[in-house]
This record gives C-alpha cells, sequence and structure tokens, in this order.
C-alpha cells in the first residue's frame, strides 16, 4: 500500500497550523505523578506471591452448603422455650407419662384446611376442660427439588408451633411441645391447655 502524498493546499494549512504553534518546554507537560495526591504510606505494598501462599488463583468456589435454614431447628427452639407450665407435670409429658385426653390427625391435609381444623379443634378442647391434647402433624416429605428456592422440609410440622403461639390460640395454649416417641416423636406436639376460667 503505497502513502498518499499531501496536496499543495494541505501543506499550507499545515504550514499555518505549524507557525501558531509554541513547543512545550518539559517542565509544562502534564505529569500525573505530579498531580496525583500522595499516600501517607508512600511506599507500594508487595503483591502477594501466591504460589509461596500455596494457593491457586483464581480461589476456588467454596462447596455449596446444604441447608439454607438460617434459624434453630424446631425441636431446639421448643426445647429452649421456658416451661409455663408445672415442672414436675412437664417432665412427665416430655417423658410420655401423661395420656392425651384428645387428638387429631392434620395428615394430608392443605395449610388452609389444616389451620381451620387445629383452630376449632383447640378452642372446643379448652371449653371441654381438657388440658393435654395431641396434635398429629407428620414429619412430612422432602419436596426439595434443589432449585433456587428451597421448600421447606415438612411444611404443617413447622407451622402448627407458630399458629399455636398466634391469637386465638395463644390465649388457650399454655405450652407446646414435641411429643415423646411413644405419641410419634418428630410428628406430633403435646399441646397443654389452660385451665377453663
Amino acid at each position: 500500500m503505497t502513502r498518499r502524498k499531501l496536496s499543495d493546499e494541505e501543506k499550507a494549512l499545515w504550514k499555518r497550523v505549524a507557525d501558531r504553534t509554541t513547543a512545550l518546554k518539559e517542565r509544562e507537560t502534564f505529569d500525573p505523578n505530579t498531580f496525583a495526591p500522595q499516600h501517607k504510606n508512600s511506599e507500594a505494598k508487595p503483591k502477594p506471591d501466591y504460589l509461596k501462599l500455596n494457593q491457586t488463583f483464581p480461589p476456588k468456589p467454596e462447596p455449596r452448603k446444604t441447608s439454607f435454614d438460617l434459624v434453630p431447628s424446631l425441636p431446639d427452639r421448643l426445647n429452649s422455650a421456658s416451661v409455663q407450665m408445672d415442672k414436675k407435670t412437664f417432665g412427665k409429658m416430655k417423658r410420655g407419662k401423661l395420656k392425651p385426653e384428645g387428638r387429631i390427625d392434620l395428615h394430608g391435609m392443605t395449610l388452609d384446611r389444616a389451620h381451620g381444623v387445629l383452630v376449632k379443634f383447640i378452642l372446643s378442647a379448652h371449653q371441654s376442660g381438657k388440658r393435654l391434647v395431641l396434635v398429629i402433624t407428620g414429619k412430612g416429605k422432602n419436596r426439595d427439588e434443589g432449585g433456587p428456592i428451597p421448600v421447606r422440609h415438612g411444611v404443617l410440622r413447622h407451622q402448627v408451633p407458630q399458629w399455636l403461639s398466634a391469637p386465638p390460640l395463644s390465649a388457650v395454649v399454655m405450652q407446646v411441645s414435641q411429643a415423646h416417641l411413644s405419641h410419634g416423636g418428630g410428628g406430633a406436639y403435646y399441646v397443654y391447655l389452660r385451665r377453663v376460667r
């Protein structure tokens, strides 16, 4: 490829531009180091030698955690709750020595249906003077398919204690505890009711 030669007109234009300009002195040229802010510690920090540190760059990603639950497990929360009833009676109940006076099985119900049935059962048991009832939720099925939003294992099992601690049931429920193995273990709850006044 051959270079194009400047025309007489372009040469005249360039000469006019060159005549109007003056050369910059070296001290007038822009030096970024002169105008850049000085750091307190002017010594540059040495870059880490990743080979010496026996590391790989970039660092390996951490393995994916299998649990997304940030709150303590349900049995831990129930066990750490303060005892509102007589401690001796509570001990017997936890060991499965007290016989429940009524029971309800919520297996296979939707959340909406189970909530309505539970409220009706607890309020009628309280009105009839019962003190200890058993609420069976089942342990639930693991429906989490590994998607981006985790699905809780045993939805009813986690929801029932919240319902029992919220109005209108909180007014009649004194204590909620996980049932003894003889009465269903992790898939059931003892609900100790207040006296009718």
